[in-house]
């Protein structure tokens, strides 16, 4: 579902986010990004998504390659970033019409999903109040809403927990699970090591912008956590 080969983007004056970073995310699966603040995990995630170029490698989503066909790549994934940048001006409800809008969501199917998933992240009662007035929360509850509306092959989140009482990180983890299920993919970046060690299928481990490990969960954490994984890994990464 999402490919991504050989990936390297530096920035200006030479500083390397990404270096030689490859993995693939299969259909089904929930992937997760873990590595430390600065690590490129943000920067892998904007490639991705297409708000970042990048020097050298591919990415490919459901086949699609994000630089030479970036609008159809960019039709079948839906991406959550860490901190949801909306239109204050409008209400709730009219920001996921216009996401429905844009994706073409029929109205009968929109209104039942919105209804859902308002209901189980329990927002529906505030959406119509104006955007300007929710908190970061309900923020990050409506753009996961509207990340879900139109169904993406693949879901990218960076920091999805983020700003979520436990009620709502749970039904968030549950819609996930059952997102996966039908065979689309999602790859997200999370500092909630325990989250990422219960809800993931696979793991990658990002230092100073190269993979130092990845595979499935088994495979990397073994017998031990992956807090303490993580820990022992990075450290040996230096």
């Amino acid at each position: 579902m999402l490919r991504i080969e050989h990936l390297t983007k530096t920035y200006p004056g030479g500083k390397v986010g990404v270096a030689d970073l490859s993995l693939e995310v299969k259909p089904g699966e929930i992937y997760g990004f873990i590595g430390h603040n600065g690590a490129g995990k943000t920067t892998t995630i904007k490639a991705v998504v297409g708000l970042h170029r990048f020097e050298q490698g591919t990415i490919t989503i459901d086949g699609i390659s994000v630089i030479a066909d970036p609008l159809k790549a960019k039709s079948v994934t839906a991406y959550i970033p860490d901190n949801p940048e909306l239109y204050d001006n409008l209400s709730g409800m009219q920001y996921l019409n216009f996401v429905a809008d844009v994706f073409r969501v029929p109205k009968k199917e929109r209104k039942a999903k919105i209804e859902k998933y308002a209901s189980d992240l329990e927002i529906l009662g505030a959406l119509n109040n104006q955007i300007a007035s929710y908190s970061h929360g309900m923020k990050q509850k409506l753009a996961i809403i509207g990340a879900f509306l139109h169904e993406p092959k693949l879901l990218v989140m960076d920091e999805p927990f983020v700003g979520l009482d436990p009620k709502a990180a749970f039904a968030v983890k549950t819609m996930m699970r059952e997102f996966c299920d039908k065979g689309n993919a999602i790859f997200f970046s999370t500092h909630v090591l325990e989250v990422a060690e219960k809800l993931c299928d696979k793991i990658a481990i990002i230092k100073g912008g190269r993979l130092v490990a990845c595979g499935t969960m088994e495979e990397v954490k073994g017998n031990a956590s992956l807090e303490e994984v993580f820990l022992e890994i990075t450290e040996e990464a230096k």
